[in-house]
């Protein structure tokens, strides 16, 4: 299957695909995310890893005011802005158009608004519009880009036995429903990536089943993200209860995201997935050069 190749627009910004995916840096100003929760409540603290991500060669800052770990309690929105606002604009200002893109990670309205205001180009809603019935309108006044994600019920309850028929296609379902239902409310479909949320309501059985066949979503015809980075389902299959360990786990699944033609990749670790989803971009072009030496007229066996 070929890889999607349109340009993603976010606010009329297009982030034109070089050749590998584009890198999702995560940065998280919270005091209780699962992996990096507080290391960056300060402003400065929080600019200055955004400035590292950069240097190893993010493309897009992923900020967020909110843990959505598995258990975790909502944070109201003026707790979101006060955390991620002066972040969001501090970043904004040094990179400009030709660096990085900056998305704010939220499932409520004021929050999206606010955080593009400041200059993100992005809302990452891992709700997909559902949490706040204003947010569908503030990503088509705005212009940003939007990923719609799959969660199976919310973050305080998402892993209390969640059961699918067919994980795959149910997850399928979920997204197309979710993509109408952001075009009916005027969203264009340039601006939409999709998510099919590892470890947001999934078994290690339906995460490791959703790598597996990631193919599948991209027939939805539309940028896909995957957020495997340090995710408990790697702890449970290497045995490894520190997220901070996962580190190998990661890269092995952000190898498979990119082998698959994934578009958008969301990760901690952005120099070394960086590196990996190069090698595999490499991989996949000298692949399609074989395939199209294969069917040039004489060639081949026969």
């Amino acid at each position: 299957m070929m890889r999607n190749t349109d340009p993603i627009l976010l606010r009329g910004r297009p982030l034109v695909c070089d050749g590998g995916p584009f890198i999702f840096g995560v940065l998280n100003v919270t005091p209780d995310s699962f992996s990096d929760g507080g290391r960056y409540l300060d402003p400065d603290d929080a600019v200055a890893a955004g400035c590292r991500m950069a240097e190893d060669g993010v493309d897009v800052i992923d900020v967020g005011g909110e843990s959505t770990r598995p258990g975790s309690d909502p944070v109201s929105a003026e707790e979101q802005i006060s955390r991620t606002r002066e972040v969001i604009a501090a970043l904004a200002r040094r990179f400009g158009r030709e660096g990085p893109a900056i998305s704010i990670d939220t499932r409520l309205a004021p929050v999206a608004r606010a955080a593009v205001e400041a200059g993100a180009v992005l809302i990452n809603d891992v709700s997909a519009l559902r949490d706040d019935v204003e947010m569908a309108s503030v990503v088509a006044e705005s212009g940003a880009g939007v990923v719609l994600m799959h969660m199976l019920g919310t973050p305080a309850t998402m892993q209390e036995n969640p059961v699918y028929d067919d994980v795959i296609g149910d997850v399928k379902a979920f997204l197309t429903k979710r993509v109408a239902a952001a075009v009916r409310r005027g969203i264009k479909r340039e601006r939409i990536v999709v998510d099919p949320g590892i470890g947001f309501g999934k078994t290690t059985a339906h995460n490791l089943a959703i790598l597996a066949d990631l193919w599948e979503f991209r027939e939805l015809g539309l940028p896909v993200m995957v957020g495997p980075s340090r995710k408990r389902f790697i702890g449970e299959v290497l045995s490894l209860p520190n997220a901070t360990d996962r580190l190998a786990g990661t890269l092995g699944a952000v190898a498979l995201c990119a082998r698959a033609g994934i578009e958008c990749i969301r990760v901690h670790d952005v120099g070394a997935a960086r590196q990996v989803a190069e090698l595999c971009a490499a991989v996949r072009r000298a692949g399609h050069a074989c395939d199209e030496l294969r069917a040039e007229p004489g060639r081949g066996s026969g």
